[in-house]
């Protein structure tokens, strides 16, 4: 959530922010008059309260004077019927207020974060800046294969499908040994780094969505919901460790607070229709290794940056060739005020995509969630919130297979995941 002073104060930040994304001019218009009208009320709230304290007093005082004295006793009358007219007022405007109130928390988040003068213009992935390029695109003396090819007897769409429905599977034999390597060497590098493993929730409430701008909006669509017990599965464990510190004060000293997220992912991918059905690169569930920062705000340009070195690291450290890009306004989602996406080469699509993004949400998130911290002098502030994928068992294991894949079919395996019970090759597999 932005802070409300800065619709006050400097509303055209706003507007540009809402223009660079591509959103509409109305929600800030939407933001400042719930707030106008929510700020007037409250001020003839406060004036009516103080008013009806101060006849409450003059009735004790006019009935203290009363006895003997019809004038004493006729001012206590008509203050007690002035304190039963405000009382019937002050119901009618603090419904009022209540209702404005919600109203304008309503509008509040409703906009998006802020965008920073780094990102690049545009409104969709092709609007990106590539930053770097890691290597060169692999070739190979023979006819390339993808991930279904290579290892489709062990990722089983088929019975996936049979048992949970389209874009569901099974990693089975080295497959999911190979995941299991991947997501342990890479728990192993962050905890090498200093953060902290967490197997968070997958189920989280509503307030979890909201304070990390998942929700309301569009992405409520992309959120499986169980409406028996009012909780929603998680299309990441950036959420459950973004609520970790919900409504917390934290020591300014424990800052930065490091975690990583071992968890399964769930997404319904709703309006992805007939895109990337093939295999596991879009699937409704997959497990994810993530990193989430809460850090002080003086620090979290040179967190995120820091963030990506690890991404890189990791990805580096695979054998994947990748490049980086700086995304686009309009293709930041609403927390993020600049995004980091690796893109690696896939051989079987023969193109860059997606896989791993790293985001600054500056203080959005801690606005919402009411995550603080008390710095040395002055008043508490908000955090600022950062988050990154370091693995996936869908699309690392995706450009493992691919990039990696030999003339025989068998995949040659990095040695950084040799260590962790796997030989120098897996397969060859039978489709």
């Amino acid at each position: 959530m932005l802070d409300p002073r800065l619709i006050r104060s400097e509303p055209e930040l706003v507007r540009e922010a809402l223009r660079r994304r591509g959103e509409p001019e109305d929600k800030l218009d939407a933001a400042v008059a719930t707030d106008v009208e929510r700020r007037s009320l409250q001020s003839r709230v406060d004036d009516l309260r103080a008013e009806r304290n101060a006849a409450s007093e003059a009735i004790g005082v006019a009935m203290r004077g009363a006895k003997g004295d019809p004038a004493a006793a006729a001012k206590a009358e008509e203050l007690r019927t002035r304190v039963k007219e405000l009382k019937e007022e002050l119901d009618r405007l603090e419904e009022l207020l209540t209702a404005a109130n919600a109203a304008f928390d309503a509008a509040m988040l409703d906009l998006p974060n802020l965008v920073d003068a780094s990102v690049p213009d545009g409104l969709t992935e092709d609007d990106a800046e590539t930053l770097t390029v890691h290597g060169s695109v692999p070739t190979f003396p023979f006819a390339v294969r993808d991930h279904l090819e290579l290892a489709g007897r062990l990722i089983d769409m088929e019975r996936g499908s049979r048992t949970s429905g389209t874009r569901f599977g099974y990693l089975m034999g080295e497959v999911a040994l190979l995941w299991m390597a991947l997501s342990r060497y890479t728990v192993d590098t962050l905890v090498g780094h200093g953060f902290l493993p967490v197997n968070p929730p997958v189920l989280v409430r509503r307030e979890a969505l909201l304070g990390t701008g998942f929700l309301p909006g569009d992405g409520e669509q992309q959120i499986y919901k169980v409406p028996a017990d009012e909780l929603y599965l998680v299309g990441t464990s950036e959420v459950a460790l973004a609520a970790l510190h919900m409504g917390e004060l934290l020591n300014e000293a424990d800052l930065p607070l490091r975690y990583c997220g071992i968890s399964s992912c769930f997404r319904r991918e709703a309006g992805s229709g007939g895109r990337d059905t093939r295999g596991i690169f879009r699937t409704h569930q997959f497990e994810k290794v993530e990193m989430f920062s809460f850090c002080n705000p003086e620090r979290s340009w040179e967190e995120h940056d820091w963030l990506l070195s690890i991404e890189e690291e990791i990805t580096r450290s695979l054998g994947l060739h990748y490049r980086v890009v700086n995304v686009a306004a309009g293709d930041l989602g609403a927390p993020a005020a600049k995004k980091y996406d690796i893109e690696v080469w896939l051989p079987g699509q023969a193109r860059y995509r997606e896989l791993t993004s790293c985001s600054n949400t500056t203080e959005y998130q801690a606005r919402r969630l009411g995550c603080r911290y008390r710095p040395a002098s002055g008043s508490p502030r908000p955090v600022h919130t950062l988050n990154g994928t370091a693995a996936t068992s869908s699309r690392t294991i995706i450009a493992l297979l691919e990039t990696h894949q030999q003339e025989d079919g068998s995949i040659a395996v990095p040695a950084v995941l040799q260590r962790y019970g796997l030989g120098a090759t897996l397969g060859p597999f039978t489709a």
